[in-house]
């Protein structure tokens, strides 16, 4: 990988919307580190076919009996010829690359809520804090009821028109009309959109009197100035020791991955290096500064930690820095380069492999069952022989193994409730939200917040209610059933209203004090 390309290398391909929050956040269209292509939107190779397929879409606008729209067709095209090379390239269409760049730039133009869909309302569920919406004295709870004077309660208005009647340039005006504790506030609320920064830290705080905790979303480009920052604060408070915790992360940029990788070492090392078949082999070494190099460290991950994740997670296994917690991530070693095109559009092509500091590449096979099927095994020693594989040594001679994700050091079994098919079909229908945003948010709470964290679990009337809730809602469910869940619904639940009432952090607060995965980092650390 060329060392001054200033073109970004993505690591990630999916992200998932936690509780299906949308962010009402507009955007500044320009991307100042996409590589731009022609006014052609096939960069072909120098054969006897160049620029084949753009004249034969050429002939066809010109020549075609009937009308045809064009774009869509150059679309399906550029789609076929992707479909034919590895399953993480991808064709964006320019909403589609316009949201991945904001999602890993950390910085929008808008004006900074969350919402959630209630009964074709839009709640606000969450607050940028120091947004523009906050601002201008936004609240929780409040409900969205007209956009600049166009009503879209009620009406079945979708997401994407919501997004286009939000989005605007910084120093515009936006006017919403709201409905505050059941009644319509007399004039609309006035919002002029501006740049809102969102962090890639979700939370970080002092778990027992020397362990902290940082969890990370994604890897963006202001990861690892986030993670400093963050980390900074909590040795301030007296932390020696730290988990961070990167499940549910599905990548990002990979100098964001390779950047957050060198805070824990404080000389130079091999951290990841990169080869493909048009790109000789990068070596990424750490940058011997790092601000967490010396202290105890456990890394946790799940099956959908992936790619940068996984360098990360890679190297502090290979490298013996620290331990890893939980259970397989993912398996993608591959690393994509985007190329943009004029009208916004972008290719993401895989243009080189990664491998850890042992030389093992841990991506999964694209078409082996056997490895595919490797995040349903549950035991350490059946994803071993399922990734039929080579077998590397870390630093001190332990066996590490290639191929379907990295294995972890301490092995946690999924929790059985996530399994459970009643409680899929009440994540599924969304049920969770709808309850608690529909039933348990009527009032402010007449408790702080760290009383909350203490002393708030979910009454078993409560819980007998939402029961009450899924089987009028049509999702059939046995006693047994609802009780072997109860434990992982009324966290959720929990959860859920912390995040409600105060904010994010609460939320991971909340629903680390049942994690078992957490649990077995913290005695495996203190056990070191």
């Amino acid at each position: 990988m060329r060392k001054d390309t200033k073109r970004n290398l993505f690591m990630a391909a999916t992200y998932g919307a936690a509780l299906l929050l949308g962010l009402l956040l507009g955007q500044n269209y320009a991307d100042e580190n996409t590589h731009l292509g022609t006014n052609s939107l096939l960069p072909l190779g120098i054969t006897d076919k160049t620029g084949k397929v753009q004249r034969m879409i050429d002939l066809i606008a010109e020549n075609y009996v009937d009308s045809l729209n064009i774009d869509q067709l150059q679309d399906l095209a550029i789609d076929e010829i992707v479909e034919q090379l590895d399953p993480y390239s991808e064709y964006l269409r320019p909403n589609q690359a316009q949201k991945q760049h904001e999602a890993l730039e950390g910085s929008f133009e808008g004006i900074g809520i969350e919402y959630y869909n209630l009964n074709d309302t839009l709640m606000t569920v969450g607050l940028v804090t120091g947004g523009p919406a906050q601002r201008a004295g936004m609240r929780v709870g409040d409900k969205l009821i007209a956009i600049d004077g166009d009503t879209i309660a009620g009406v079945n208005i979708s997401e994407k028109a919501i997004e286009a009647k939000v989005r605007g340039r910084r120093g515009t005006t936006i006017e919403l009309s709201i409905n505050r504790n059941g009644k319509s506030l007399p004039l609309p609320l006035k919002i002029i959109r501006d740049r809102v920064d969102v962090s890639s830290i979700d939370a970080a705080y002092i778990l027992d009197s020397a362990t902290a905790y940082i969890k990370i979303r994604r890897f963006g480009a202001k990861t690892s100035d986030d993670f400093k920052s963050a980390l900074q604060q909590l040795k301030k408070q007296g932390a020696q020791r730290l988990i961070l915790d990167l499940r549910e992360n599905g990548g990002g940029y990979f100098n964001a991955a390779t950047a957050l990788a060198s805070q824990f070492f404080v000389d130079k090392r091999l951290i990841v290096y990169t080869e493909g078949a048009h790109e000789p082999r990068t070596d990424y070494y750490s940058s011997a500064d790092g601000v967490f190099g010396d202290g105890d460290l456990a890394i946790l991950i799940d099956e959908q930690s992936a790619s940068a994740s996984e360098i990360v997670a890679g190297a502090i296994q290979d490298l013996e820095r620290g331990i890893i917690v939980g259970r397989p991530s993912y398996g993608k070693a591959l690393v994509q380069e985007q190329f943009g095109f004029g009208d916004g559009s972008a290719l993401k092509l895989t243009v080189a492999r990664y491998y850890t500091p042992s030389g093992r590449c841990i991506q999964k096979s694209y078409t082996n069952p056997r490895i595919k099927s490797l995040q349903k095994k549950d035991t350490p020693d059946s994803a071993r022989r399922d990734t039929d594989n080579l077998s590397f040594t870390t630093l001190s001679g332990k066996h590490v193994y290639a191929g379907g994700g990295i294995s972890p050091d301490v092995w946690v079994s999924a929790d059985s409730s996530k399994i459970s098919a009643l409680y899929r079909n009440i994540r599924q229908a969304n049920l969770i939200e709808d309850y608690v945003y529909g039933r348990l948010t009527k009032s402010l709470p007449a408790y702080s917040v760290e009383n909350y964290l203490k002393g708030y679990f979910l009454p078993d009337r409560e819980y007998a209610n939402f029961l009450q809730y899924v089987a009028d809602n049509g999702v059939p469910f046995t006693l047994m059933e609802a009780d072997r869940i109860k434990p992982m619904v009324r966290s959720d639940i929990e959860a859920l209203l912390g995040r409600y009432y105060f904010g994010n952090e609460a939320f991971f607060k909340v629903r680390n004090r049942s994690d078992k995965v957490l649990a077995q980092a913290l005695i495996a650390l203190q056990e070191n």
